[in-house]
């Protein structure tokens, strides 16, 4: 078993079969493949062996996939690193997983530290070296084209995935083999990839939606990747029609600036496959998208934590609201705080058990033991499940407000919110509060031609929710602060509150 084996074998049944199109460039599966085993080779000429940790610290470039696919069939561990991240950042998680070797661009070379603790090989895919520093093409000319891959057992790992760390370090999350090879085979026939698809790739690479929803699903079923650098609409819109993209994979973020753009410009009658994951998606948001187009989006629900993915909303019966049903070798389940299992209908923490599902959090034994106590992985996220298992989720358990000890969700207020014209995004958080312990507060983005106000906002609310659910403080903004995956960082938005709210009262 090698993650590489299904890039392998198209490469050797369909050599001429375009793999990836990368701004204006066609990749081959024979070119990927032998570029891909020339640089496994070198690696191991240089030192690099099975089990170590190999870091990505790469945008959406065509070398992010060489060097990934090289890792794996070396029997490496592949590292993914925000490709936005900073000197310190980078430097937690090349120590903290032990990295023996990172690539990265010119670019971001400045912000690898020269003094990681495991590093032994740093290799720039751009530009010049500098001292200390090797080029990749230099390695992939070294190598021999008789690199066989190394075999690697179900249970060993294959990757490492670091969580957000919205709250605390980062964890580095370890999927298997078996973890990635059953969960992208799943992705694969859920999404219905066949050999002459085009998938748009325009999320994050170094994010698990990105790497394995896509990237190795995509692989796995002989389709190709359409890589784009990150999302600009204009040029993401432009690549369909040129590319004659057939799928689309989005965060809900990214189909509300959609759906606020004049798309009649655009040449989208190639795509017949849409789908949102990586946050919760707006019923509203999703309506408004299936009247538009006439093509439901599908929602895929799961972490990071099961490889990621564990809910599907349908291959038979989609229904507005909810992520899906657990998918073929996925359990969910509906947990109270004393894990004890709830009646449908009844919220609580979802939890998953499956193919997927983690081996643990790297040299976290305790926080592995937290996670999937009982058997189950706790997921952190509230939600209920009707009667045929459909879930639909409430919130993230951390999101939660307090007001005077009534439970408040905000996804339940953004769901309001975005039925009220003028609302183009809308992000709920709870803020301190002396009296009530918590207030709702909300960041608004209104409509380019929207003179939407705070008061017209609680008015709104007022009519439409229970009292304490009612907004204390509503900010108009220009944007939502965002993960580079596209979701909402309602972290950031307490934190600018706490900071205003603290200096407002300093002497």
């Amino acid at each position: 078993m090698n993650l590489a084996s299904a890039l392998e074998g198209h490469a050797a049944a369909d050599p001429d079969r375009v793999a990836v199109r990368f701004e204006g460039r066609s990749i081959t599966y024979a070119a990927l493949n032998c570029d891909a085993t020339r640089l496994a080779d070198a690696l191991r000429r240089q030192g690099i062996g099975a089990g170590e940790r190999v870091a990505l610290f790469l945008p959406n470039i065509p070398e992010f996939i060489t060097a990934y696919y090289a890792a794996q069939k070396l029997g490496a561990i592949v590292v993914t690193i925000n490709a936005i991240f900073k000197t310190e950042e980078v430097r937690y998680l090349l120590d903290d997983s032990g990295a023996a070797a990172v690539f990265t661009t010119d670019e971001l070379s400045k912000f690898v530290p020269p003094d990681c603790r495991a590093l032994r090989l740093r290799v720039l895919v751009d530009g010049t070296p500098a001292a200390g520093w090797t080029a990749l093409d230099g390695l992939i000319a070294q190598g021999a084209e008789s690199f066989v891959s190394v075999p690697r057992a179900a249970d060993d790992d294959a990757a490492l995935l670091y969580s957000s760390g919205t709250t605390g370090f980062p964890k580095g999350v370890v999927l298997t083999q078996h973890n990635i090879h059953s969960n992208i085979a799943l992705a694969a026939r859920y999404s219905n990839y066949r050999p002459g698809d085009r998938l748009a790739l325009f999320l994050p690479l170094f994010h698990v939606y990105g790497q394995n929803y896509i990237m190795n699903a995509a692989f796995v079923a002989g389709s190709t990747l359409v890589l784009i650098r990150r999302f600009v609409p204009d040029v993401v819109l432009a690549a369909i029609g040129q590319e004659r993209i057939t799928h689309f994979f989005a965060v809900p973020t990214i189909f509300i600036a959609l759906l606020a753009l004049d798309l009649t410009r655009y040449d989208l009658s190639s795509l017949r496959y849409e789908m949102s994951a990586a946050a919760t998606m707006p019923e509203e948001i999703s309506r408004r998208w299936t009247e538009r187009f006439g093509r439901r989006v599908y929602e895929g629900y799961g972490l990071t934590e099961c490889s990621p993915f564990a809910c599907y909303n349908d291959v038979s019966e989609h229904r507005f609201g909810s992520v899906g049903r657990a998918v073929e070798g996925f359990e969910l389940r509906v947990f109270d705080e004393f894990d004890r299992e709830l009646p449908p209908g009844e919220s609580g923490e979802i939890v998953i058990r499956g193919s997927g599902v983690m081996k643990g959090y790297w040299n976290r034994p305790d926080d592995t033991a937290r996670a999937l106590r009982g058997g189950w992985l706790h997921s952190g996220d509230m939600g209920r499940m009707d009667k045929d298992g459909y879930v639909f989720i409430v919130d993230r358990v951390k999101d939660m407000i307090n007001v005077s000890g009534f439970k408040v969700w905000p996804a339940e207020i953004e769901q309001y919110l975005y039925r009220m014209p003028g609302v183009l995004e809308a992000a709920v958080y709870g803020i301190a509060d002396a009296q009530h312990g918590e207030q709702v507060a909300v960041a608004l983005v209104p409509r380019p031609d929207s003179k939407v106000t705070p008061q017209d906002v609680i008015d709104y609310c007022r009519r439409n929710i229970a009292a304490y659910k009612v907004p204390a403080l509503v900010d108009i903004v220009s944007e939502l602060p965002k993960s580079p995956s596209g979701k909402l960082l309602k972290r950031v938005l307490r934190e600018r509150h706490a900071a205003t709210h603290s200096a407002s009262r300093s002497p």
